[in-house]
């Protein structure tokens, strides 16, 4: 391992050369949020929170400490960057470059800064070692008030106002969308973005498309459409928006027929000077359809992954909504109570379409099957996951397993799940007698709310996630780069085969003179 190790440092780097994240001196910024409080909840609990904090801050410290010792046997591989500012959203991009022992990926991150600065959205290249090259001292041996090596900025784009969402387009590895305090969506090409120095004063940089629609701010939900070029949105307005990018090249094409074809340069968004390029903040659409159906704000939004015309939303309303473009403006199914709170997150199975998962405030994750969501008028789960200690801000299923996903909740926990073994007699007989059903991994390296994590499509069992654990770390939040030993995901019988191959290699080895 350790020559393998050796030798993957020698590597030769990329040919561009790329700016090192930037130490800046971190000043006090303004309050942070996995979820944006109801303004009557963070006066009135202010002083109550802030005690809880103090009396739960050894146990979350005395957690930490038994997690890092057990980093080396738990992890393949494992990268703690420490961020300068707070990251409220992290999203892989495109894989770049493959080499021997690692690859090269964009990684799309927020810069949430308390004024000082700009806020920004920040396109970074990350070095993702491959499976089983690290060495279990290399993983072990990391700061938590350090920048990673594995983590370098590429391109900073001055963002108007905090971003709170991120999203990339599947059919364009150029193309993502940001959501901020205003009712707009921006759309960026990041590649045609020119890299921007984010200081006091500067402009922002501008947006390759607006897409107009909302009647108030819409800051979370946000989902870009796995087979069409559909955009979809979700606000304080209480509405579910959607629009397509592709009427924004119709539109450019009409008005001059002497414009490039939408593909040419590797882009479906016409660049900035080209026909039809009136304002000074960009290019606008509006949406294709407005949805009604919810009574309160719009928390998340997914899209079902064979099906571009139809999608769900979940709310502050505790409902849960399947809608169906082609049969109108209204739900085509609405879940009333599917959980007891709020419903912050919603994630539709990529590999099986009747199954969505849903986290809510009330800390747990409940899955639905869309053929039978209800009954007797109130939502009606197939099973409850119940292991989060507080509120779950974010849910994703695995794009490698179908029965697995992930969750993660302000109590700094990021749990691994996998349906498939809920009940299980091997399940049972497996797990610890305290942990819930179906939970295999817990990941414990954050020390506050765990606000976002994506699971990686070109790596499948490597995730990114950041938290708002400033005032722990003495830093901006931390973002770290995972990925389980494959011993605790692998079947059972694949593992202990395995394990046998070793054995009598060991053995053999001993019996040579």
């Amino acid at each position: 391992m350790d020559s393998s190790q050796s030798q993957q440092q020698q590597q030769q780097q990329p040919q561009q050369q790329q700016p090192q994240l930037q130490q800046q001196p971190v000043v006090k910024k303004k309050e942070t949020r996995g979820r944006k409080p109801k303004p009557k909840e963070e006066k009135k609990d202010e002083q109550q929170a802030k005690k809880m904090k103090a009396q739960q801050q050894p146990s979350v410290d005395e957690r930490y400490t038994q997690w890092k010792s057990l980093v080396p046997v738990l992890y393949d591989w494992f990268a703690n960057h420490n961020l300068v500012w707070p990251s409220l959203s992290c999203r892989w991009g495109p894989q770049l470059e493959q080499a021997t022992y690692k690859n090269r990926q964009r990684l799309y991150l927020s810069e949430q800064t308390d004024g000082s600065v700009p806020n920004t959205l920040v396109i970074a290249n990350c070095e993702v070692v491959k499976p089983r090259v690290a060495a279990a001292e290399h993983i072990s041996q990391f700061n938590e008030e350090a920048r990673s090596p594995f983590v370098k900025k590429y391109k900073t784009i001055i963002h108007p106002g905090e971003v709170n969402r991120i999203r990339e387009l599947p059919q364009n590895a150029r193309i993502v969308a940001t959501h901020t305090d205003s009712p707009d969506v921006l759309i960026w090409d990041v590649e045609a973005q020119p890299n921007r120095h984010a200081v006091l004063g500067a402009t922002n940089s501008r947006p390759d498309l607006i897409l107009t629609g909302h009647q108030e701010n819409a800051e979370f939900a946000l989902a870009m459409c796995p087979t069409e070029p559909y955009v979809l949105s979700g606000g304080k307005d209480k509405l579910v928006v959607l629009w397509s990018i592709q009427d924004h090249i119709t539109t450019a094409a009409s008005d001059a027929a002497a414009s490039k074809s939408p593909g040419s340069g590797g882009s479906i968004i016409k660049k900035a000077g080209e026909a039809n390029d009136k304002t000074a903040e960009g290019p606008s659409i509006g949406p294709r359809g407005v949805y009604h159906g919810h009574e309160d704000t719009v928390e998340d939004v997914t899209f079902c992954p064979s099906n571009a015309q139809e999608f769900c939303s979940v709310g502050d309303d505790s409902c849960l909504i399947l809608w169906d473009a082609r049969t109108g403006t209204s739900p085509a199914v609405k879940v009333e109570k599917a959980h007891n709170a709020d419903l912050h997150c919603v994630d539709w199975n990529p590999h099986d379409d009747n199954l969505i998962i849903t986290g809510s405030a009330d800390n747990s994750i409940r899955l639905f099957d869309r053929r039978n969501l209800t009954s007797n008028g109130v939502g009606s789960p197939i099973y409850k996951f119940e292991g989060h200690k507080a509120a779950v801000l974010c849910v994703q299923w695995s794009p490698d397993k179908s029965s697995v996903f992930g969750s993660s909740a302000e109590d700094g926990l990021l749990n691994i799940w996998d349906y498939d073994k809920v009940g299980k007699k091997t399940e049972r007989a497996t797990r610890t007698p305290a942990a819930p059903p179906g939970l295999f991994f817990q990941h414990a390296g954050h020390r506050d709310k765990v606000v976002d994590f994506h699971w990686n499509a070109s790596d499948p069992w490597t995730l990114v996630s950041v938290s708002d654990d400033c005032d722990t770390t003495g830093g901006g939040g931390t973002l770290q780069i995972w990925r389980m030993s494959d011993l605790i995901y692998r079947p059972e019988d694949e593992v202990l085969a395995e394990l046998e191959k070793f054995k009598s290699h060991v053995i053999e080895c001993a019996a040579k003179p």
